[in-house]
């Protein structure tokens, strides 16, 4: 058995409240964003049909180069645009944000922002 930290169960028990209430009151897709140790992922899920709509990665090879790791603040905000130009090209312009129970600070504000700028609506 995997022994997790008080800090991780906790992250874990957040992020599965927000996503339950995000699932019970909206009709938009939701806009996921993870961080691992080495990559940063994105995807759109509708959640009623139980799909992802739409998937990006600082992992992809046709990913933008950037001056820093795959995991910064700067490759959070080209994710960002990239995320938003394949959601808008899928037809989906309004999402509600799933940030993964972490706190909305650094990358993930980054992530945000830039994805607001590219034409999401949260």
């Amino acid at each position: 058995m995997i022994n997790k930290t008080a800090k991780n169960l906790q992250r874990e028990r957040r992020a599965e409240r927000v996503r339950y209430k995000l699932k019970a009151t909206s009709g938009r897709p939701r806009l996921v964003f993870n961080k691992s140790n080495r990559y940063l992922t994105a995807q759109v899920i509708d959640d009623t049909k139980g799909v992802t709509l739409v998937y990006a990665t600082t992992l992809e090879k046709d990913f933008p180069k950037h001056e820093n790791s795959k995991k910064s603040k700067s490759a959070a905000t080209l994710l960002g645009k990239v995320i938003a130009e394949k959601a808008k090209k899928a037809g989906v312009l309004q999402v509600v944000l799933d940030r993964s129970g972490m706190v909305y600070h650094g990358r993930i504000a980054a992530f945000a922002d830039s994805a607001r700028e590219g034409g999401l609506e949260f």
